[in-house]
């Protein structure tokens, strides 16, 4: 009967530890991954007779990739722009008063169907006591041009499906990596998009008008190929990875499509290589395939970690 007690109470502590471990994981998991498919206005500035309006997900500018989507309206005749030139330009300061900027589409496209402009913006640092950002507007309208300057709040993502990496490549390039989707990941196969970035070095001096987009210009880089291996690296989990896994490609809309397979929630590493047009490796390490109960798994020197 003993013997019995005993083990009757090593069972209960095992299933209240294991209870309280995954209580405590849904709780962290909430608020991490929210659904957010809803544009709202994040700025809106009426300036030299224009009405401006800003919108993104959520209506908040977050540190990572940004959909814009902006719309210019005649104040007097509230007729929208559509035939004029919107440039969009977002830039930092930091604590020392040096000037940066972040990958982003300067010229801003126009869409006929929703009768705005649209673009992106990956910002790469948030709004703190070292960091402030500006967002530096030009319109050009039937030969008139309005410049606008605004400051903006960038702040962190709660959701780490949407992480981003920066790095120099192995060409001595500046890139950085954002992912774009899946904001909500489901376990199983799901499509893996993010978007790659390279600093353009000015080709000229700078400027004698402050900012001087030619010091802050950044490109989609094309044709590169990141190799996938997603795995989970915690202890516990023994390094394993998943099957079906497809490396991203590039595809017409400039983006890098793939597909990740999720086997269970939890942390996971999206150990990553990646290749320019020729096949060189700019970035990334193989990483071990064993099982390692127990061992943290070994990470390539190119990931990014999200949780779901």
């Amino acid at each position: 009967m003993k013997k019995l007690m005993i083990g009757f109470a090593m069972v209960c502590i095992t299933v209240i530890s294991c209870t309280k471990a995954k209580t405590d994981y849904e709780a962290e998991l909430h608020p991490v991954a929210p659904d957010e498919a809803v544009f709202k206005e994040v700025i809106s500035i009426k300036d030299a007779g224009y009405e401006i309006s800003i919108e993104t997900l959520n209506g908040i500018f977050y540190k990572g990739y940004n959909e814009i989507r902006l719309t210019v309206t005649n104040a007097e005749t509230k007729k929208r722009l559509s035939s004029g030139e919107v440039s969009f330009l977002p830039l930092l300061t930091d604590i020392n008063g040096d000037n940066f900027s972040c990958p982003h589409r300067y010229e801003l496209k126009y869409n006929s169907a929703e009768e705005n402009y649209t673009g992106y913006s990956v910002f790469t640092e948030i709004t703190d006591e070292k960091n402030n950002w500006n967002l530096y507007l030009k319109i050009t309208d039937s030969g008139k041009i309005v410049k606008i300057n605004k400051q903006i709040k960038v702040q962190q993502h709660s959701n780490k499906n949407l992480n981003m990496t920066s790095f120099k490549g192995k060409d001595n390039e500046q890139y950085w990596i954002a992912l774009i989707s899946p904001r909500s990941p489901k376990v199983g196969e799901n499509n893996l998009v993010a978007g790659i970035y390279k600093y353009n070095t000015p080709k000229s001096g700078v400027g004698s008008e402050f900012p001087d987009e030619r010091q802050f210009s950044y490109s989609e880089v094309n044709e590169y190929t990141l190799q996938l291996d997603p795995r989970m690296p915690e202890p516990s989990m023994g390094n394993h990875s998943s099957p079906n896994n497809k490396d991203l490609k590039q595809g017409d809309d400039g983006l890098y499509h793939g597909v990740v397979n999720y086997t269970m929630t939890g942390d996971w590493t999206l150990n990553l290589i990646m290749q320019n047009q020729q096949g060189q490796i700019l970035k990334g390490t193989v990483v071990p395939t064993t099982f390692t109960p127990g061992v943290e798994g070994v990470k390539s020197e190119l990931h990014i970690d999200i949780l779901f």
